[in-house]
């Protein structure tokens, strides 16, 4: 883990700064407003389209916000990933001429392969989780030097994915709640943090198979979960480490669990609704609703984070039928 360890919520001052060292690297991704009604939903919504970024999802913030604060050395950067933490980091080392090696396991999908091989990094798959990776990850680290960048537990990665809530204020400044999907938790605890203290409530979303933020906070303390979703290849965090976890349990006002089925029809509205392809887990925010796991109060300002798009198109065709 890189910089120092947080005992709560990062200050806003760090999540700016992060804000203009990505500014020329980043999309500032748009945003949607849903009337009641639309993909059959019963009240109106604000979408944040996130899954618009480079390489397919909200992880280059965090990636490059890593890459332009710490010395890289020669050996250049390693990473463990699903699938999207890997292709960001390709993407933003291709960007700023960095060497990369990408570890990731069987489970990842053939999408996110492609893209990480297509920004030009050197890419080793093995292991049948995404904790497999890491191990194989650590090792080449240990003895390379390269540059580990963590998915989610370090100041650095949450910094940048922090600049998604900062975004989205500045886009829809009357929000009342958000909801986020959760893998590892660098990205609820970087947009918890940007609205620490203020008047929007966090919260989280995982999958019923795969919820180690949900499962740490009813611990008080991070805990080793079971994988198991259709999710799993992007929120398949088997712990979310102390980290996410110190700011989590003070800013993320609750997490809620969804079964898999709400996620795959989350993908499927937003397909046939709004001609969206989501992955699992960037439509898992989204079967929160549909699911009744979160229910807006009338007049409740709710924005939901669409946050990744790396969904094989043949998953995608079935789900069209």
């Amino acid at each position: 883990m890189h910089g120092t360890l947080a005992e709560g919520p990062l200050p806003r001052a760090s999540i700016e700064a992060a804000h203009e060292r990505i500014r020329p690297h980043i999309r500032r991704t748009p945003v949607i407003d849903l009337a009641a009604g639309d993909l059959g939903l019963e009240g109106p919504v604000n979408i944040k389209l996130e899954l618009l970024q480079h390489a397919g999802s909200f992880k280059p913030r965090g990636a490059f916000n890593t890459l332009l604060s710490l010395p890289v050395p020669g050996a250049g950067v390693a990473a463990a990933s699903g699938g999207n933490h890997g292709a960001a980091v390709a993407y933003a080392a291709m960007k700023l001429g960095l060497k990369a090696r990408i570890f990731v396991p069987e489970i990842s999908s053939a999408p996110k392969i492609a893209a990480i091989r297509a920004f030009g990094a050197d890419i080793v798959i093995g292991g049948a989780r995404y904790a497999d990776a890491q191990d194989a990850c650590d090792s080449y680290v240990a003895d390379s030097g390269a540059l580990r960048i963590h998915p989610f537990s370090a100041v650095e990665t949450i910094a940048g994915q922090g600049t998604v809530g900062r975004e989205w204020e500045e886009q829809v400044p009357d929000l009342d709640t958000v909801l986020v999907a959760v893998g590892g938790g660098g990205l609820i605890a970087g947009i918890a943090s940007w609205w620490f203290g203020g008047k929007v409530k966090v919260v989280g979303v995982e999958p019923e198979g795969s919820c180690a933020l949900h499962a740490a906070l009813a611990a008080g303390a991070p805990v080793d979960v079971p994988v198991e979703s259709v999710a799993a290849d992007s929120l398949g965090a088997r712990n979310v480490g102390p980290l996410v976890h110190a700011i989590s349990s003070r800013a993320v006002e609750r997490v809620v669990l969804v079964p898999d089925e709400a996620i795959i029809e989350a993908q499927r509205r937003l397909w046939r609704g709004l001609r969206i392809a989501a992955e699992p887990g960037g439509a898992a925010a989204l079967a929160a609703v549909l699911a009744g796991a979160y229910v807006p109060a009338r007049g409740e300002r709710l924005g939901i984070l669409a946050c990744g798009s790396n969904v094989d198109l043949a998953t995608l065709a079935a789900l069209a039928a």
